[in-house]
Order: structure tokens, then sequence, then C-alpha cells
């Protein structure tokens, strides 16, 4: 589901990647999306916000912190309430790079900043997309929500991101 990509040797693994059209490190065989199996939900499901010019728009998230469950993220799920997403937190910031491989459904990818704030949004990204759809620059969290879900609730790059674990700035 995700790469993190670090410094100059991280700059350049993410350029080959996207060279080739798909993330280098992932080793996560394809499934069948009739059979896919992905990972339980993660519990518990916690609270989160965005501050948009529209108001802030409340979502209860499942957080990915460790490495398995930020590989496998929302993969081989059949659907995602307009109020659910998940969140990965990385240790420090970077240039991520996230694809669909098992996802089968479409996600807005909302690439969030060591301070809390939008740094670039990959809208409606299509199931089993396996390109790799990168972040416009470092990036520290990563928030999938529905597809379609940031532009009804008018996200954009430069609002704040709200979670026990952003900070709070």
């Amino acid at each position: 589901m995700l790469h993190q990509m670090t410094g100059r040797a991280g700059l350049l693994v993410l350029a080959a990647a996207l060279a080739v059209g798909a993330p280098a490190a992932a080793q996560i065989a394809r499934q069948d999306p009739a059979h896919c199996i992905g990972q339980p939900e993660l519990k518990p499901l916690e609270p989160l916000k965005v501050q948009t010019l529209k108001g802030a728009q409340s979502f209860m998230v499942e957080v990915a912190d460790n490495e398995r469950e930020r590989e496998y993220g929302l993969m081989c799920r059949k659907a995602l309430a307009p109020d659910r997403g998940m969140l990965f937190l990385f240790s420090r910031p970077g240039p991520q790079v996230f694809w669909m491989r098992n996802t089968l459904i479409p996600l807005d990818i909302v690439y969030i900043g060591a301070d809390g704030r939008v740094v670039s949004i990959s809208r409606n990204v299509q199931p089993l997309d396996e390109s790799g759809t990168p972040s416009a620059g470092p990036a520290q969290f990563v928030l999938e929500i529905a597809g379609g879900r940031a532009a009804q609730i008018g996200l954009l790059p430069g609002d704040r991101v709200l979670h026990r674990a952003l900070p709070r700035g």
C-alpha cells in the first residue's frame, strides 16, 4: 500500500520506482479480487478531524503505526463508510508513495506534513492501480478516506488535520 523514502537515496529510489510505474519495495502478492484476504479492521477506532474552509469534518480512523499495518492498509476491503478512514503514522517526514495493490475501493490519499497540515491529495485513486501516487512534498502522516470525500468536504492542501498523534501547532 505504501512506501516511505528518505534522504538522497530515498529520492533516487522514488524516482526509479516512478520511472518503472510501481513502488519498488512492496513484496505483497497480488490477489484475485474475488478472494482477496487483507487484515482485519484495526481497533480501536480513533477520532480525527479535518479543518477546511467549509468547517470541521469528523472521522473515525484505524491507525496503522507499524510496518505490517502500513503495508496492508485497506487492502481487500469492499467498502469504506464516508466517516471512516485509515491514518498511517511514520517516525519522520519524507517523500511518500502509495499504491492500490489489492485495494478494491477508490480512495483519496491525503499526505500530511510533520506540522499537521495537508501537503497534497491524490484524489479518487482507482482500485488495483499499482502505478503509485507520490506526495508533493515530505509527509509524516497519510490519511486514506473514501474516494471523492476530500472534494465533498472541501479538503485542500494547507488544511489542518487533528488527531492525538499529530502536532497541535
